[in-house]
């Protein structure tokens, strides 16, 4: 039988560097519109939900998503992890495909092909993704975890970190959860196509001007023929470290980034 697989979008308006960016305005529309919809296209999905807070603070979102016809489930802010523990549990999944509201260039096919690899290789797999090592631009990253993996995650997993970024507590473990990773003929990882800064929302919406109306079908091969074809665009982010956020988690714990193996058992 066909695992049941929930995309959850992790957002909350608290960012640190970049305040209320799921809700800024990208081609007419906010972020989070654009995320959800390109989440809601990746093939073999069943649904998609969106964990944020139970802060108040994050009252707005929930009432944005919800007119969009958006499921919601509130969790902890800092406890990431159990936030989507809780996200499986509410919507029944047996595998949650996890994605965050800052990429609004998500690519439904490229999550889609690490789903596949996920679903192909169950049940001796529990984790996919693309980013272990990253191949891929910045901003199309996805990961598929079982709904056991992460529970185990949830009630084991100690480190702040772990809680906050929710999958490292797995993929530092490769001697014990089985993982695997999608990679990409050509490395695109120095492509940084996510929402961190106000610099990387000029890239996004002048990305979007550029394609024009084929901005929401547009994936892989159409942005990136226009960021070839406009090397202006790339300058407005350059510079900017990919998984920043994760490395100051651990810095503040006193630890340094790693890296799971790229092979599965």
């Amino acid at each position: 039988m066909t695992e049941r697989a929930i995309v959850v979008v992790q957002v909350r308006l608290g960012s640190t560097r970049l305040p209320r960016k799921a809700l800024a305005e990208i081609g007419g529309r906010p972020m989070l519109a654009h995320v959800a919809g390109r989440a809601a296209a990746i093939p073999g999905i069943a649904g998609v939900v969106v964990a944020t807070t139970v802060n108040a603070a994050d009252d707005e979102l929930v009432a944005r998503a919800r007119e969009a016809g958006l499921d919601c489930i509130r969790g902890s802010e800092a406890d990431v992890l159990d936030r989507f523990r809780l996200a499986a549990h509410e919507t029944k999944a047996d595998a949650v495909v996890r994605v965050t509201a800052d990429c609004p260039l998500l690519d439904p096919a490229v999550s889609g092909r690490v789903l596949a690899e996920y679903l192909r290789r169950r049940p001796s797999i529990d984790y996919v993704s693309n980013v272990h090592e990253p191949t891929y631009p910045d901003g199309l990253d996805t990961e598929v975890v079982s709904v056991e993996a992460l529970e185990t995650a949830a009630r084991e997993a100690r480190l702040p970190s772990d809680r906050e970024h929710v999958t490292p507590y797995l993929w530092r473990q490769p001697e014990r959860f089985r993982l695997a990773n999608v990679e990409h003929d050509e490395n695109l990882s120095g492509h940084r196509w996510t929402v961190d800064t106000e610099a990387d929302l000029s890239f996004v919406r002048a990305v979007f001007e550029a394609l024009g109306r084929e901005a929401d079908r547009a994936g892989l091969a159409e942005v990136l023929k226009v960021v070839t074809e406009h090397p202006e665009l790339r300058a407005l982010n350059a510079g900017i470290r990919r998984n920043e956020g994760f490395e100051r988690s651990l810095a503040a714990e006193g630890g340094a980034a790693t890296s799971p193996q790229r092979t599965t058992r």
